[in-house]
């Protein structure tokens, strides 16, 4: 759509430049191969930082040079690759995964919670962008008209995205309102935060702290009427021996790290010789025991 919309006016390569661009930063996912913790620790971090763009711009440029080589305008090119880096990160901060965009001055992550990682209207626009200008060429070539470039078909989905966000900024900016308006187990809430839905926009997921516990609140329309007592209420546990230990290994450093919205477990075990569990989890992705972020241990 960015092509289409003018970039391919700056250079001849803009959609494939524009492809390259905007999914290198993604290349952090490898850190898996070695193990969860490393994609924990790398996922977002260096390769999305403000650091990183215009490096990766300028490796991206350079290897379409090399498959290219003529007709190749390079200061236009690291323009059009530079506009394709920057757009990975930048809706990458509007989701709740988020991004280090501060890498490697500060380990800080930044998310503004307002986009789902799989935002299905998002989805559908580029894809109805995609094909209006195929079948314009078909209509017009039954009609022996010239067909469009599609250049303005672009320009419109391109706003209606960005139309988009701005009204799921506003709902989220409503959910966290109506969620820091009340009182929880009898007092202010410490922070709030709103989760949004991939489907719905008046549909999120809100995350409530207190000083002794943290709630989730499944269906929060920013809309409609809000009752604080029917959230899901998870106790914090106490400190204990179990949990000192296990915040000395490495998987729960990482975990911590990583996570924004930690919640600890102790599971006692059927009898006494089997231990305990300790479990941490993020709610940001779900609340245990379905959440797919998590990491445990039994202790003895």
């Amino acid at each position: 759509m960015m092509s289409r919309a003018g970039l391919n006016r700056l250079s001849p390569h803009a959609t494939l430049l524009l492809v390259v661009a905007a999914n290198a930063p993604d290349l952090d996912v490898l850190a898996a191969v070695t193990g969860s913790d490393a994609y924990l620790r790398y996922h977002r971090g260096p390769s999305h930082s403000l650091v990183a763009v215009p490096v990766l711009a300028l490796m991206v440029t350079a290897f379409i040079w090399l498959l290219k080589r003529r007709r190749f305008p390079w200061s236009q090119a690291y323009a059009v690759s530079l506009v394709g880096v920057a757009s990975n990160p930048i809706f990458d901060l509007a989701n709740s995964y988020g991004v280090r965009l501060l890498w490697p001055f500060s380990d800080r992550w930044f998310n503004a919670d307002f986009l789902a990682i799989f935002d299905v209207w998002i989805l559908v626009l580029l894809l109805l962008g995609m094909i209006a200008p195929w079948l314009s060429r078909m209509v017009s070539s039954e009609i022996g008209a010239k067909a469009s470039p599609g250049r303005g078909t672009a320009i419109f989905v391109l706003c209606l995205v960005g139309a988009l966000c701005c009204g799921r900024y506003l709902l989220h900016e409503r959910a966290v309102a109506v969620l820091d308006s009340h009182l929880y187990e009898g007092e202010v809430p410490l922070r709030v935060a709103a989760m949004p839905s991939p489907g719905n926009p008046l549909r999120w997921v809100g995350l409530v702290e207190g000083s002794h516990f943290v709630a989730v609140y499944p269906e929060v329309d920013p809309l409609g009427d809000f009752d604080p007592a029917k959230g899901r209420v998870f106790y914090k546990p106490p400190p204990t021996p179990e949990i000192a230990r296990a915040r000395q290994t490495k998987p729960f450093r990482v975990f911590l790290e990583w996570a924004q919205w930690p919640l600890w477990r102790v599971i006692p075990g059927a009898d006494p010789q089997n231990g305990v569990t300790v479990e941490l989890s993020d709610l940001r992705f779900g609340d245990p025991p379905n959440s797919p972020f998590r990491v445990s241990t039994r202790l003895q």
